[in-house]
């Protein structure tokens, strides 16, 4: 559009085809907005945190009863997609949680637990015994106690972001593939779209930034209170990677709140996932993202002790995944109070995916200022007193994210 040229009405830019920003279009879309969305690509875009074999689908989130009814409504729309589309894109397996002591109140385990029969869920309480007889691979004399929760599992969630761009462009969002965003396009106090990498510049009524681990970077003003950190992905094939497969051995977390350890299935390839949910490390979006040295010995160390028959296994693949970390472990869903028709949908923070039903109208809500149940965690906030997500956040004396 010409420079000087007024915006449509109601149109709205959405900037970033990751999860956040391709449902949010979808959801401004049926809400009767004119919607473009950016993206350098290609879609979906390789190094987008959603764009994965496997995501963990679970509501277990230790005392944080907002989480978990937030995730109650996501299950439903999990379900839906199941019974819509030709692929089902969840496969509930169950979640295993494990603990190396006996659980107790305050520790991760022992308070999802809980939280979740008072909800009226129905989660299984494993011991060392139990864990021999239903999930024979794991080392039982390493985890005291646990529990395993049928209603969880995973997502295909690369498969489920192109399945959701190509649903956004037949609902009528113009997908604008291959543009870079550059900079907001700002007149005075207001933001009336953004300027490409190519100098065009594009304008709207409101501009959606849903940019990931690009957030800070592009939104400098932003870079106190959220930053992109780097978590290790290691992928396997086991030779035997049936004996790796639900029911024995499903989604699980060991000792998650102390080590960060977490994985999956094999798949019907027999390709399985490790991961690390720990402190990470400091990381630009656009530098190289290989893992750093010493983290395949850092996980063989791990399957040596818990996971035996899977110590030996075959490396395929790695990756840096990088989350867009808020101070407190919480999405950022919100007006920019300085920024007039500006709102940012970050802050991941390595647990937003699973959401993906509902992001859309979350983020939808915050640009009409439309009241909800959920919005107030995530609204636009200062530093304060911190909050913890799954038990992985507290600060160190350097203000860094660290496991407590």
């Amino acid at each position: 559009m010409p420079v000087g040229s007024t915006a449509i009405p109601r149109s709205v830019i959405v900037v970033g085809a990751g999860i956040f920003g391709v449902t949010a279009a979808l959801e401004l879309r049926r809400r009767g907005y004119r919607v473009s969305l950016f993206d350098p690509g290609p879609l979906p875009h390789a190094q987008a945190a959603s764009t994965d074999i496997s995501k963990v689908i679970r509501m277990d989130y230790g005392a944080d009863d907002l989480y978990l009814s937030l995730m109650e409504k996501a299950f439903a729309g999990w379900d839906e997609w199941n019974r819509r589309w030709d692929e089902p894109p969840y496969h509930e397996t169950g979640f295993l949680l494990l603990a190396r002591r006996a659980m107790a109140p305050g520790s991760f385990e022992h308070d999802s637990y809980s939280l979740l029969t008072q909800h009226g869920h129905r989660p299984q309480r494993v011991n060392a015994d139990t864990l021999q007889q239903r999930f024979p691979a794991w080392a039982a004399g390493c985890y005291a106690d646990g529990y395993f929760n049928p209603r969880a599992g995973w997502a295909a969630s690369g498969k489920v972001v192109r399945r959701l761009t190509d649903q956004a462009q037949a609902e009528g969002v113009v997908v604008r593939e291959g543009l870079a965003f550059a900079r907001l396009l700002e007149e005075g106090s207001r933001v009336a779209g953004v300027i490409t990498r190519d100098g065009e510049q594009h304008r709207a009524n409101n501009v959606v930034m849903a940019v990931g681990a690009w957030t800070p970077s592009l939104l400098p003003h932003l870079g106190d209170v959220m930053w992109a950190t780097g978590q290790p992905v290691l992928y396997f094939r086991p030779d035997n990677y049936a004996e790796f497969q639900p029911p024995r051995f499903t989604v699980w977390a060991a000792d998650i709140a102390n080590t960060g350890w977490y994985g999956f299935p094999a798949m019907a390839d027999g390709t399985l996932k490790i991961a690390n949910h720990g402190p990470g490390r400091r990381v630009h979006p656009d530098e190289p993202r290989a893992v750093d040295a010493g983290t395949e010995a850092h996980f063989r160390a791990f399957l040596r002790e818990s996971l035996t028959a899977l110590a030996g296994a075959p490396l395929i693949a790695s990756r840096l995944c990088l989350y867009c970390d808020t101070w407190d472990g919480n999405f950022w869903i919100d007006r920019d109070p300085d920024r007039l028709g500006l709102v940012v949908a970050a802050g991941d923070s390595g647990h937003g995916f699973k959401f993906a039903p509902v992001l859309g109208g979350l983020i939808a809500d915050a640009l009409e200022r439309k009241p909800n149940a959920f919005a107030a965690r995530f609204a636009w906030r200062p530093r304060g007193p911190l909050a913890t997500e799954d038990a992985r956040y507290h600060e160190n004396g350097q203000g860094d994210v660290a496991w407590r």
